[in-house]
């Protein structure tokens, strides 16, 4: 048992100090010219030390929080803004992708072009219509990845109510904190955990592994060098496909992000009781115009 509380305190402290170092030596840790700073960035980045800092500040928080409400309440305010920010600016990625897939056709089709050139301020790239074509599912993908924690903030996301909707506003927000904090929060740090290193393993040589200590990587660094997969479907096809592993990890942050969110809110819910149902919730909602004698109808989804 002891052993166990030492491992943690350990975890936690190395996670604090860890962090302090980041931010006091920010120049040679973003210094990816030195395999040495690649390598402990990877390692750190999942890290059961980075994990136990993340989770000491949420502690933290949370404890201030239950002490000063309007406290947290400007957390949640900050983290939900955080998402609505982000998932409305990625929404118009929809757009740009119905408009481009419009354009392919018309200039695939109709004019037989084979190429496309864009040339801003005098430096141009020449790409291949394939190229532009198999890019379409970016934009799909920069919607599921960057909209989803928008879509929990405004309530879109899918529901199986079996017994959820027939409880009392107190239970409610019980089974809102619990599934948060057992279900949300372990299943994203396992996709953080194993999507960072999968995206690593693509990007550099030697590849990493989760197993890996920080010894075994430093052993590493005579065989370090850059290798940046941009394999294509096709030929001529996209050749980013390092991003959607981008993506991957950073729909992990912002829903570990939410889930803190989410638990603080449903917290303060509970304690405040149903009043503060939704306080400060930044919902979007599309205004249809009606006569003024007409009444005035709103639909929430939930």
């Amino acid at each position: 048992m002891m052993e166990f509380l030492g491992a943690i305190l350990g975890s936690i402290w190395g996670g604090i100090s860890g962090f302090f170092w980041t931010v006091l030596n920010i120049g040679q840790v973003l210094n990816f010219a030195e395999a040495e700073n690649v390598f402990r960035f990877i390692y750190y980045g999942g890290s059961s030390e980075l994990l136990a800092f993340v989770l000491t500040v949420a502690v933290i928080v949370f404890v201030i929080g239950v002490f000063r409400h309007s406290f947290l309440w400007g957390v949640v305010r900050g983290i939900e803004g955080i998402s609505n920010w982000i998932g409305r600016a990625a929404a118009w990625a929809g757009l740009i992708m119905v408009l481009q897939q419009i354009a392919i056709i018309f200039l695939q089709t109709i004019f037989r072009v084979a190429d496309i050139g864009i040339a801003p301020f005098g430096v141009g790239v020449t790409l291949p219509l394939g190229w532009y074509g198999d890019g379409l599912k970016l934009y799909n993908a920069l919607v599921v990845t960057l909209c989803c924690s928008y879509t929990f903030v405004q309530k879109g996301h899918v529901r199986v109510d079996l017994f959820y909707a027939g409880w009392s506003h107190g239970r409610k927000r019980i089974a809102d904190m619990i599934g948060a904090l057992f279900f949300m929060l372990p299943a994203l740090l396992l996709i953080w955990f194993y999507g960072w290193f999968y995206l690593w393993r693509h990007m550099i040589t030697p590849p990493v592994s989760t197993t890996d200590a920080l010894e075994r990587m430093m052993a590493r660094t005579v065989a370090f060098r850059w290798d940046i997969q941009t394999i294509a479907v096709s030929p001529s096809g996209f050749n980013g496909y390092f991003i959607y592993k981008i993506l991957l990890v950073t729909f992990a942050a912002l829903m570990i992000l939410q889930a803190i969110g989410f638990f603080y809110r449903s917290f303060l819910e509970y304690s405040e009781g149903p009043e503060a149902a939704d306080k400060d919730l930044d919902l979007d909602v599309l205004e249809s115009h009606h006569d003024d004698d007409a009444p005035d109808t709103h639909a929430h989804a939930g």
